[in-house]
């Protein structure tokens, strides 16, 4: 067949078409995501309706009929809004509780250490990462032990006198550091072919799946002292460290063994016959894929954990909530608002701290490529 027989020779104009539809940009965005059918986009209009009946409340009472300056009740009794110099006032107390005022240098030592070995940890391209790593798991905690405790010429400060976001940092950030190599061990133990270990390890993890925590934190601290030597005491708030860090590990736990038989049975295979033993095996091979797999696991029982830090207020520790609960006492703040402005205080740190465990969470599937892009 000639090629000629295959030519086409338009005799009228096309058409004129409209503008594809834009994929990029805002505009995009929205139209792909929010308003891509009739059903979406009752969704989104009916989603709107709701946030804004809900944003503009909270809108007025933080912003617009709001207290900015004063210094005592008296500034705040004429407003139905937030009273945040109450909160400038208490704003030490908040952060340190009841730590001796002339001593606050040393927390915001501790503070200051903990972001300069963390920001670089949690940065993927930066250089000198084992040095990293041997600063926060041997450096800071000794040193932050000590100019926490005193020592070494410092001024003794019992746990006693601690409260506020110090309190909460130590005990989420102890529980996290501790519960992640604990939570491993007991998912191999889980896994484990020796009858003693498996046994050992699904006790340990189904008893304190099936406590509360709030169980946990009272045994530690009430119960716990019936049991040891007469003489013997430990100190409160070590109590509530040992019990946070073996409760969150036991979820941990439960969160790593899903990765684990998540891995293919082909991996296990190959790493053997590659001639790896047991240990290898694990740390080179298996553990990786897994923890790669249950990132979004392993940071949510973070998240958790760092919520329910608030519990130990029932054991005599002041958080950051029970501090600012603690504060309601006073009669120079005390206002209809004051509780709401503390609530919405305490809601915003411990949104910031969870939110930004979330995003960093997202960064690092995006980057290992675990799932979809968000």
């Amino acid at each position: 067949m000639a090629a000629s027989d295959f030519r086409f020779v338009r005799q009228e104009m096309a058409p004129v078409l409209p503008p594809p539809v834009a994929t990029g940009g805002l505009l995009g965005w929205l139209r792909t995501n929010l308003f891509s059918s009739l059903g979406n986009t009752v969704l989104t209009l009916f989603g709107i309706l709701i946030l804004g009946s809900l944003l503009e409340p909270l809108i007025n009472f933080a912003f617009v009929e709001a207290v900015w300056t004063g210094e005592n009740r008296e500034a705040c009794l004429a407003s139905h809004g937030a009273c945040w110099p109450y909160i400038k006032d208490y704003f030490p107390q908040f952060i340190y509780g009841r730590f001796p005022v002339d001593e606050r240098w040393r927390v915001d030592i501790v503070f200051a250490g903990f972001a300069i070995g963390l920001v670089p940890l949690l940065i993927p391209s930066a250089p000198f990462k084992r040095l990293n790593l041997a600063y926060m798991l041997v450096v800071f905690p000794i040193a932050a032990y000590y100019l926490l405790t005193g020592g070494l010429g410092m001024k003794i400060v019992e746990t006693s006198y601690w409260g506020g976001l110090l309190v909460t940092l130590v005990i989420a950030v102890t529980g996290i550091a501790a519960s992640l190599p604990l939570g491993i061990m007991f998912a191999l133990g889980r896994r484990s072919h020796m009858p003693v270990v498996r046994l050992v390890s699904i006790i340990f993890i189904e008893f304190w799946r099936g406590v509360p925590l709030i169980t946990v934190l009272f045994m530690s601290s009430v119960v716990l002292p019936l049991f040891l030597p007469e003489g013997t005491t430990f100190d409160k708030l070590l109590r509530a460290l040992i019990g946070v860090a073996l409760f969150a590990s036991a979820y941990m736990a439960e969160v790593v063994r899903g990765g684990l038989q998540a891995i293919p049975k082909g991996q296990y295979e190959g790493a053997m016959a590659l001639g790896l033993r047991y240990w290898p095996m694990m740390w080179l091979i298996i553990m990786p894929q897994a923890l790669k797999l249950v990132i979004p696991g392993i940071v949510n029982t973070f998240i958790g954990l760092f919520k329910d830090t608030t519990l130990v207020l029932i054991i005599g520790l002041f958080d950051l909530l029970g501090q600012i609960q603690s504060s309601y006492t006073d009669p120079t703040w005390a206002t209809p608002s004051q509780s709401h402005t503390g609530y919405l205080f305490a809601a915003a740190i411990y949104w910031i701290f969870c939110f930004s465990m979330s995003r960093y969470s997202l960064f690092m599937e995006n980057r290992l490529h675990t799932g979809h892009k968000r």
